[in-house]
């Protein structure tokens, strides 16, 4: 195995056949993630199932799934992506539909399927899905795309359905995702700007009005421009968060040692664990992780941009796609925690415990190093004849 893999990624002249910042970048956030999740779940997982560790030792399971899902990614050909991106939609949309029929429900959100020791969240599924079909559709129809409205009206009518089934769960968080994920590699693949512009404006005014139309959607929208109207009530979470944020200074309290983890912030290993970091590492602490997501969304730009000048399209759209979903999250996950964006229920890439999550995050980093490997190896064949 250990030969096959030195075959694989190291070209004859020893230089390294996939991007190392890329690697570098996903292993560093996993740990401080995992030292994270770990520090801010002691207190809960004693409380409730007597195990100081239960949410750790289920983070380091999920991680080690994720890890090997990557791994099986990094050896399956981009061709595979190109030829069934329909079929691979549609099994994200079947998952969607199971999710409702056989989901277990959490927290009033059928989100999740129990697969014995793990949770899957089809959601999670779908986004990735998503990006490597529109990725295939705007390489296969880019004429289309850039000069007939049609194209950019059955991109909507596909998204509709989606979503449809998300508010069903409720999801309005991944709808939110999947809809910056399409307008994004819509833009870049050259949409008619007419059309481009409607649609993303008619669709941005429906994702408002399920908004403001749904009880608890509109009291999270409210609920985060002042919580400290109801410090004890609906803005509970939040004022929580702040005051961990507060607590963490320039240098924080010092890992292990945040007081908001202490049963006082809900759910803290979960979607607010950037403010149990901001309280125990500080803002020293906030800025490393922020700085570090954000240079591996620059990278993965960066190798887009490489992609689409040498023509390669679907890898250029996929990576751009990937990057994207990332710089959304990560902004969502941050805003809300910090009080600047209402509650969505997203998970810091790479960071936040979810099982889901971090396996579709390594798989679609996965793709794109497989994206990579397959790009530096047509270049190193047309230099070496």
């Amino acid at each position: 195995m250990l030969s096959f893999l030195k075959n694989k990624l190291i070209a004859t002249d020893r230089k390294p056949m996939y991007d190392r910042q890329i690697v570098f970048l996903a292993l560093t956030l996993i740990c401080i993630g995992f030292i994270m999740i770990f520090s801010s779940s002691i207190t809960q997982a004693t409380n409730k199932f007597d195990e100081p560790f239960f949410y750790g030792k289920r983070d380091l399971m999920a991680l080690l799934v994720a890890l090997f899902c990557g791994f099986l990614v990094l050896f399956v050909p981009v061709e595979f992506y190109k030829k069934h991106d329909l079929k691979l939609l549609i099994f994200g949309i079947v998952c969607l539909l199971l999710v409702l029929l056989v989901g277990s429900e959490i927290n009033k959100a059928k989100r999740w399927i129990k697969l014995g020791v793990m949770n899957v969240q089809p959601s999670e599924i779908m986004k990735l899905c998503w990006i490597v079909y529109l990725s295939s559709f705007l390489t296969r129809k880019r004429e289309e795309v850039t000069k007939k409205l049609r194209a950019f009206v059955k991109q909507l009518a596909l998204f509709g359905v989606i979503v449809a089934l998300l508010l069903c769960q409720p999801d309005y968080g991944s709808s939110a995702v999947l809809f910056g994920i399409m307008l994004g590699l819509l833009f870049i693949g050259g949409a008619n700007l007419l059309s481009y512009i409607s649609g993303a404006v008619l669709m941005c005014v429906l994702m408002v009005v399920f908004a403001v139309f749904e009880p608890y959607r509109l009291i999270r929208l409210t609920t985060f421009l002042d919580p400290w109207v109801e410090p004890f009530g609906k803005g509970y979470q939040l004022t929580q968060s702040l005051m961990a944020f507060g607590r963490g200074g320039l240098y924080g309290e010092g890992l292990g040692n945040s007081v908001q983890k202490m049963e006082y912030l809900p759910e803290a290993h979960t979607d607010f664990v950037f403010a149990i970091l901001g309280e125990e590492l500080g803002f020293i602490g906030v800025c490393a992780v922020i700085l570090l997501e954000m240079w591996l969304v620059w990278r993965l730009f960066i190798i887009s941009k490489r992609f689409l000048k040498a023509s390669e399209l679907f890898s250029g759209y996929v990576s751009f796609g990937v990057g994207l979903m990332i710089a959304i999250q990560t902004v969502i996950n941050i805003g809300a925690a910090s009080g600047m964006l209402p509650t969505k229920g997203l998970t810091l890439p790479l960071i936040s415990y979810g099982g889901s999550s971090m396996m579709m995050m390594l798989m679609a980093l996965a793709l794109v190093l497989r994206l990579d490997y397959e790009f530096r190896l047509k270049r190193q064949h047309i230099e070496t004849k």
